[in-house]
């Protein structure tokens, strides 16, 4: 599609955008990166899971495969970037799925039906097991899934280490916001224009406003997210990302190497409506507190909320959306772990060369040709 050393603007500056970035900078081509406030949004509100096992669920069985495709190599991806831009804080640790009451507990033993008919690893345990694995685990806590491959990253240190590995690639940042995408060429918000060979939209949640092709496919979904920290005197912060149902509401708990932990994760469909509710904060913590009660003596650090780029099916779109412009997007909850595999895909399109069966589910083509 576009011969190595063309020019390439890639749209957003989050995690897929910069992750596509370095990587088609480092396939040999001339990439130009356009957002006015690279690496925030979304992605800097993340909780950092890798967990393509516990996210997934029956009927959603191409976005397990697409996960777990790139969820197998993250740790190269994380190895590379240590060395082109600095340490991603990847965790090897696992997952515990928890369950509080009956109906959470049949919840995860859908789950855990549907990955058992797949081949897929997840160990069932009884909460004194649960307990063994984390002590923090409150009373409440009666039984759940323990996943051993799953993996968790620090957002923040990821992001960071991605904007200093594209610039050390010899990426161009653009910091204005695009208006509008067409095949090969942007117009941002002073009415200017960048031409190039190739464009990739990957704005997350705003991808839809930026071309009409992906307004009915795009969706903002907004998450609020908080972060805390262990004080001294109080139980430490798990070893292992901890995702819950409390009375069907889910919530996750991510552990940082430093005593950080961040909690999450409520998901609102509510346009682009970025303010944290007083109920959205309230019902995180007295979950969290149920699931994981140390944390009542936490220190509370930052309250924040974000946006998600949601997709119809909750797979992303990744493919070839007109001659000249690809799109990477709609990601969802999984941005943090699919940004490697969105990034090689983007190459080998631009190249003109396959991609995987796993990415091929994702091609924007397939809503078309349902309405066709």
């Amino acid at each position: 599609m576009a011969e190595p050393a063309a020019a390439v603007v890639v749209v957003g500056g989050g995690v897929i955008g910069l992750s596509v970035a370095w990587a088609v900078a480092d396939a040999g081509y001339r990439v130009r990166l356009v957002d006015p406030t690279p690496v925030r949004g979304a992605s800097w509100l993340a909780g950092g899971m890798l967990a393509p096992v516990t996210e997934s669920w029956p009927g959603e069985e191409h976005v397990l495969e697409l996960g777990s495709a790139s969820l197998a190599s993250w740790p190269d991806f994380a190895a590379r970037l240590t060395v082109a831009g600095g340490d991603p804080g990847l965790r090897p640790d696992g997952t515990l799925a928890v369950a509080l009451d009956a109906a959470d507990a049949a919840t995860l033993e859908v789950l855990a039906e549907f990955l058992r008919g797949l081949g897929r690893s997840a160990v069932r345990c009884s909460a004194r097991e649960l307990r063994a694995l984390e002590p923090g685990l409150g009373p409440g806590v009666r039984s759940g899934l323990h996943v051993p491959g799953d993996l968790a990253v620090d957002n923040r240190a990821l992001l960071t280490a991605l904007h200093t590995a594209c610039r050390r690639s010899g990426v161009e940042f653009i910091t204005t916001a695009a208006r509008r995408v067409h095949p090969n060429a942007v117009t941002l918000v002073d009415e200017s224009t960048v031409e190039c060979a190739a464009v990739v939209l990957a704005a997350g949640a705003w991808s839809g406003q930026l071309h009409p092709a992906l307004a009915p496919l795009v969706r903002p979904v907004k998450g609020e997210i908080l972060r805390l920290r262990a004080r001294p005197g109080a139980l430490p912060v798990p070893t292992r990302t901890i995702r819950a149902h409390v009375e069907s509401r889910p919530v996750y708990l991510v552990p940082r190497h430093d005593g950080e932990l961040v909690l999450g994760a409520t998901q609102l469909d509510v346009g682009f409506d970025e303010a944290v509710t007083a109920g959205g904060v309230r019902d995180l913590l007295r979950d969290a507190e149920r699931v994981l009660p140390g944390i009542a003596e936490y220190e509370l650090t930052e309250i924040a909320a974000g946006l998600r780029a949601g997709s119809p099916d909750n797979l992303p779109l990744i493919g070839t959306l007109e001659p000249g412009l690809l799109v990477a997007t709609g990601h969802h909850r999984n941005g943090l772990l699919l940004a490697p595999v969105t990034a090689t895909a983007v190459v080998s399109l631009l190249r003109g060369t396959a991609v995987p069966e796993c990415v091929r589910a994702a091609d924007p083509a397939r809503f078309t040709e349902r309405n066709t």
